[in-house]
């Protein structure tokens, strides 16, 4: 009964991303209502100490982030250096291969650190005027930007700093370039699947006859000015960006060092204030990155921009309001169902798994789903299974190498479910719907999940590291 109960609550939230109504709303029903089913005398408590606790502090730690990476987004639409890039892109690889262009700059930004909702910020103004002027329906620009942002540069690729490939290490003692060639090959694997894909849903959509799309929502505004930026001075405020916070990654722990406390300026005692650096050191970053991007973009296009910064500048702080909360409601909604004893027991089922590969990756993969979080679902499973998975890696001789990169994977396989908070703030910042685009998002998913098994089988018939 416990397990039904997780399961309907998953599903219930699901069901209400998928129809369009607020997960903001939904969230903290789905997961009370589960609670209220297991123990009714927790419901407060749990609502007020778990999930507003975990809703809250993500906020505080990612709603700059947010902010400011809406604002640069509407800075590089404004200014038109999303035109310019567009333009030349056009010129570079040809109308055809818009996709080819929009995935391409995806995983060059976040290879090089840019968050991934940053970086759905940041492309999707010139996503839009890509396939504008391409005529390639608008709804798959979703599937699209998931390709780039959400897959092969999220977590197969090795080296990569996005935060799904860095969390293995603290558990396996292993390095952000673990298992190098099996990482390759599975991305490889996502890339030439996932472009095939998509070209395939745009000859379908041609050969019926539909263009970019009519009576859309958060499209952006045409740039009327005649003059375009240089390709690439309009590419330098995003490589900046990438540059930058690879910068500040290294910087700030040096200058700041493990740990910072001050005093406040109040009347009477008062306990210093203590900031473990290493906690908040790779957010200070990105938003240090975000912010030297913002200048770029005004001292290079400071007449443009200024025209309609007011109401730019609105637009993009009240998207990046309902894209946080959409994703703290979600990260509230997996504290809590973690919590409860169905979430336990769906925990133990996987364990018994035999093959220790394929058991860590369905089990990574299957917490993320629940949980609607790749880095969530995955800490989960690590913290409760991490010692298991290496004894296990240890009798059968697997290298804990490959241990990090099956579960880095996994965690970005079924994670994008309609609930999962990237999907959502991905189809806000876009202005569709489930309805309209997480066909392809979940076509996507299943490619990114399929490509961890190929990767098993690739180690398992040859060894490959």
């Amino acid at each position: 009964m416990a397990f039904l109960i997780v399961l309907a609550a998953l599903a219930f939230l699901m069901l209400a991303a998928y129809r369009g109504y607020s997960v903001i709303l939904f969230a903290p029903v789905a997961a009370l209502g589960a609670v209220l089913l297991t123990e009714p005398a927790l419901v407060a408590p749990m609502f007020t100490g778990l999930f507003m606790d975990k809703m809250v502090g993500f906020l505080k730690l990612y709603f700059p982030v947010f902010m400011l990476g809406a604002v640069f987004g509407k800075l590089i639409e404004l200014s038109g250096f999303s035109k310019a890039i567009v333009a030349a892109t056009i010129g570079l690889v040809g109308r055809s291969r818009a996709m080819l262009s929009i995935v391409l700059v995806c995983a060059l930004l976040t290879y090089g650190g840019v968050s991934l909702f940053v970086v759905v910020f940041a492309v999707y103004p010139f996503a839009a005027e890509l396939f504008r002027q391409a005529d390639i329906p608008k709804r798959l620009i979703p599937g699209t930007i998931a390709l780039g942002a959400f897959t092969f540069t999220m977590d197969s690729l090795p080296g990569t700093p996005q935060i799904q490939n860095i969390i293995p290490t603290a558990f396996f003692g292993t390095n952000a370039w673990a298992a190098p060639w099996l990482g390759t090959l599975g991305a490889a694997f996502i890339l030439v699947a996932g472009l095939a894909y998509l070209e395939w849903r745009r000859r379908k959509a041609a050969a019926a006859g539909e263009g970019y799309g009519g009576n859309l929502v958060n499209e952006p505004a045409p740039f009327e000015h005649g003059k375009l930026a240089h390709p690439l001075i309009a590419l330098l405020p995003l490589l900046l960006v990438g540059v930058a916070n690879k910068m500040f990654t290294d910087l700030v722990p040096r200058a700041y060092g493990a740990t910072q406390s001050f005093l406040p300026s109040v009347v009477g005692p008062a306990k210093p204030v203590v900031q473990e650096v290493a906690k908040v050191a790779a957010i200070w970053a990105v938003e240090g990155a975000l912010l030297l991007g913002i200048l770029c973009v005004l001292a290079f296009a400071w007449r443009p921009v200024s025209r309609q910064f007011a109401d730019g500048s609105k637009a993009a702080v009240a998207g990046a309001l309902l894209a946080s909360m959409n994703t703290a409601s979600e990260y509230g909604f997996g504290a809590v169902i973690a919590a409860l004893p169905g979430f336990k027991l769906v925990a133990d089922a996987l364990h018994a798994i035999p093959n220790p590969l394929v058991n860590e990756a369905v089990t990574v993969t299957a917490l993320a789903g629940i949980t609607g979080s790749a880095s969530g679902g995955m800490g989960i499973a690590l913290a409760a299974m991490a010692d298991a998975f290496i004894a296990n890696a240890h009798a059968a001789g697997i290298p804990l190498e490959v241990l990090h990169r099956v579960a880095a994977m996994a965690s970005g396989g079924m994670d994008t479910l309609p609930h999962n908070g990237a999907v959502i703030t991905l189809l806000a910042v876009t202005g569709l719907t489930h309805r309209q685009s997480y066909r392809d998002i979940f076509a996507v998913t299943l490619i990114k999940t399929l490509a961890v098994f190929v990767v098993i089988g690739v180690y398992t018939l040859t060894g490959l590291v």
